[in-house]
């Protein structure tokens, strides 16, 4: 990838245990590619302190707070009061990583939507976008949007239909694309990815999860979001350096980032 070329990859999730004795390096790494900003969404309540200690020990990670639909049975009602507290003491990005999940038949969906529509109220209350985990719900989640006033966000590892992505880019939100991106089977998907209007897409890894193609099998890291941004150049009709320019540009806006500095990695592993 060229020297010059910068990228943020807007859903990491660099506090989890599976990083614990490399962490430093695997930033460093990203950072000798061009990865200038990550961007990590908290999961459980008892996980935010770890995210927060993170963003303050590295000066390129920016932290979002959140209790993500999957762990619906951990969550409580003092949970919710607690992220409004974090929110108001506690500097943030983003209200995430939240939503519906669907996809199991089991799921919880009263559970599900109960948390996901008061935390959509307290991202609105602090005016900040939020980070959407949507599976089989997108219809669902568009729905609530509507009536939320929030002021947008990011839908992770985007996999829905153009019609609802649309609906998606008009209330405000960006669309990430990562590793799926870059298995040559993925063909909807690809198509999708390269009829989107660029201005609407964003760049992620999911690590450690959603490995890319190169590295099926193994612990994903965000050093290589450079091969998801090569895989979407490969589909589309804009240089590297062109996507690389406005997917950054696009993240840094959504979540009020600085345009630049340079990282600093201490007191961690």
């Amino acid at each position: 990838m060229s020297a010059h070329i910068k990228l943020i990859d807007t859903h990491c999730h660099l506090d989890l245990d599976v990083f614990d004795h490399y962490r430093t390096r695997v930033i460093e790494q990203a950072s000798a590619v061009g990865i200038e900003a990550f961007i990590v969404p908290g999961v459980l309540a008892s996980g935010w302190s770890d995210i927060e200690d993170l963003a303050r020990d590295c000066t390129s990670v920016y932290a979002a707070y959140g209790l993500h639909p999957q762990f619906v049975e951990n969550h409580n009602g003092e949970d919710l009061r607690l992220l409004d507290q974090w929110l108001s003491r506690h500097s943030a990005v983003a209200v995430g990583e939240i939503g519906l999940d669907f996809t199991a038949r089991e799921s919880d969906r009263q559970g599900q939507l109960f948390y996901f529509t008061e935390q959509l109220a307290l991202a609105k209350q602090h005016d900040l976008p939020v980070i959407l985990h949507v599976r089989k719900a997108h219809d669902d989640v568009i729905r609530h949007l509507v009536h939320s006033g929030i002021k947008g966000g990011t839908v992770h590892a985007f996999n829905g239909s153009l019609q609802q992505a649309d609906r998606y880019i008009d209330l405000g939100f960006k669309l990430g694309f990562g590793g799926m991106l870059t298995y040559p089977r993925s063909s909807r998907l690809r198509k999708l990815a390269s009829c989107l209007p660029l201005e609407a897409i964003v760049l992620e890894t999911d690590a450690p999860d959603m490995t890319g193609a190169a590295h099926q099998g193994k612990r994903n890291s965000p050093e290589y979001l450079p091969e998801i941004l090569a895989a979407l150049a490969a589909i589309r009709p804009e240089s590297a350096e062109d996507i690389a320019g406005v997917t950054t540009l696009s993240a840094r806006k959504l979540f009020q980032l600085p345009l630049s500095e340079e990282v600093n990695v201490h007191g961690f592993s």
